[in-house]
């Protein structure tokens, strides 16, 4: 027979007063009903001012404060924003202004190009892999080399490069490239490529020596972009390795060469919290004076609602 346990009795319990226990939640943080009728910014007023409702208006607050100061807004970004449809956003935030940079993953030039020269991108892997056909679209390919091969002989990083190229190409589609655009509005373009990771890998034209001598002049620029982040806001938006990465080397190159990076503002921007984003763009550097943020949402809702509240944000206080 198990040994018998005498039930605990409460009658001792030391209780403490509602009226004095601290809480973490107050009905003044509740969220409003919605009223017909009623515009944005009538929407972002409504919501709780708890965890990300509060966090979702701070970052809109950071780069509407960040933007009429002129300080860096630098976006890095993965392959996945230009697949959900996201260029028109961005570039519409580059010609206001906003977004003052941008950083990009190899995969963001193939889906870039294919935008703007057919208006269609992404295929089904699994059928494409089936028949061996995955990756060999020919134009693709053969249009980033000929643009790298011609940017290395002009001096230029692989970013420009391809800027340069689709600004000066005819195609159809041009105007929703955010490399053309990004070119024309004069703004630093940076590509950070992990050689064997894009399709455009296995073509009969691809150069690993042009391409890493490129992207490494590119890694060069963004660690300048990184070290005037004071008081500027780094955005990663879908990359789960290469920009948490590269951004985190950056960091440490920047602050070992004495630059001051005291109210920087960091927001990854995903569907899912992933360790590198989450620790190499949110937490680490708080370490230095950094306020992180991670907003968890699909990027084709979460993108385009904070830069909906940016632009309000901006008529407001202009």
């Amino acid at each position: 027979m198990p040994a018998k346990v005498p039930p605990m009795k409460f009658d001792r319990l030391k209780t403490v007063s509602i009226k004095e226990r601290k809480s973490k939640v107050s009905i003044k943080e509740f969220a409003r009903a919605w009223k017909e009728g009623g515009g944005l910014e009538d929407f972002l007023g409504s919501l709780p001012t708890i965890l990300a409702g509060k966090e979702l208006r701070e970052v809109i607050d950071h780069l509407v404060r960040a933007t009429q100061e002129k300080k860096m807004v630098l976006l890095g970004m993965g392959a996945h924003p230009i697949k959900v449809g996201l260029n028109p956003v961005i570039i519409d935030l580059m010609r206001r202004g906003v977004v003052r940079a941008l950083a990009f993953n190899g995969a963001c030039m193939i889906h870039d190009v294919e935008v703007a020269m057919a208006g269609h991108t992404s295929e089904e892997v699994e059928e494409g892999l089936e028949a061996g056909e995955f990756g060999v679209t020919e134009e693709t390919a053969a249009f980033i080399h000929a643009a790298m091969r011609k940017g290395r002989e002009e001096g230029l990083g692989a970013g420009e490069a391809l800027g340069k190229a689709l600004q000066e190409v005819d195609f159809p589609f041009k105007d929703l490239s955010l490399f053309a655009s990004g070119y024309r509005l004069g703004l630093p373009l940076c590509v950070h490529v992990a050689i064997g990771t894009d399709v455009i890998h296995i073509h009969p034209s691809m150069d690993g020596g042009l391409l890493g001598e490129m992207s490494f002049k590119d890694f060069r620029t963004f660690c300048s972009l990184v070290s005037s982040l004071k008081g500027g806001v780094f955005i990663n938006l879908g990359s789960a390795v290469v920009m948490p990465e590269v951004f985190l080397k950056a960091l440490t190159l920047a602050k070992n060469m004495g630059h001051d990076l005291m109210g920087m503002v960091t927001v990854n921007l995903d569907f899912l919290p992933h360790y590198r984003p989450m620790q190499n763009v949110v937490s680490r550097p708080t370490l230095i004076g950094a306020k992180g943020y991670f907003l968890r949402g699909h990027h084709e809702i979460l993108f385009p609602l904070i830069a909906a509240g940016v632009i309000e944000g901006l008529k407001k206080g202009g």
